[in-house]
């Protein structure tokens, strides 16, 4: 068995929502004062690779351990974006074209690849004009019966709030989860469909999300 690293680094400043704290990193012990080294991190629980539950968005709804884990492995189609231009919506007719027979997505997990999760840093571009998932484009899966929706980006909706709380809300009042800043090495783009996918979340109590490490796995 191999793994297909699809997550992104944190460190300290690390590119991440720009409403959101800026990462910070320190060392709080080292090996010469205390014979020890550990680091502390001040960060969200939406920075880097995470997945989001619904009480992200919805008031009262299913925090990130409510869901059961297997949950976060299965069958994920790619959606191959890569090229597209800068604020690039992915609507439902993007998503009717590249994804087929909508009977292939019941219960699978869709990642959108638009090439952003390389080029992340704070431009402005990266920062605001993301290639993003319409709310047309959510409820069409949503209505696909899809498991989970990621993307290699901090939002999947983008940076403007009016649609992107949209998207947010379509896909999470269906409880489909969803899994952000990941990053797609060239390889993923030979390999046969469906692909096995898995984010496991950290064991957050009550969170709204949770940092993950996903990867692709290979038999």
């Amino acid at each position: 068995m191999r793994f297909i690293d699809l997550s992104q680094p944190l460190f300290h400043d690390c590119p991440n929502c720009p409403t959101h704290p800026a990462v910070k990193l320190e060392i709080c012990a080292d090996h010469a004062a205390d014979a020890w080294r550990m680091e502390m991190l001040t960060l969200v629980s939406h920075t880097g690779s995470h997945l989001d539950a619904p009480l992200h968005k919805l008031a009262g709804g299913m925090s990130i351990d409510d869901y059961p884990l297997e949950a976060f492995a299965g069958e994920a189609m790619i959606v191959d974006v890569r090229g597209c231009a800068s604020d690039y919506p992915i609507t439902a007719d993007v998503l009717r074209e590249k994804l087929g027979a909508a009977a292939a997505l019941d219960d699978r997990i869709v990642l959108l690849a638009t090439g952003w999760g390389d080029r992340r840093d704070k431009s402005e571009e990266w920062l605001h004009l993301s290639p993003h998932l319409t709310p047309d484009g959510a409820q069409w899966l949503v209505e696909q019966n899809i498991r989970g929706v990621g993307i290699d980006h901090y939002s999947v909706g983008g940076s403007r709030d009016a649609p992107n709380s949209r998207t947010h809300a379509t896909l999470l009042g269906h409880k489909v989860w969803i899994v952000e800043e990941l990053r797609f090495p060239d390889e993923v783009f030979s390999l046969p469909q469906p692909v096995q996918f898995m984010a496991l979340p950290i064991n957050f109590r009550g969170f709204s999300g949770a940092f993950c490490r996903p990867v692709l796995v290979l038999r």
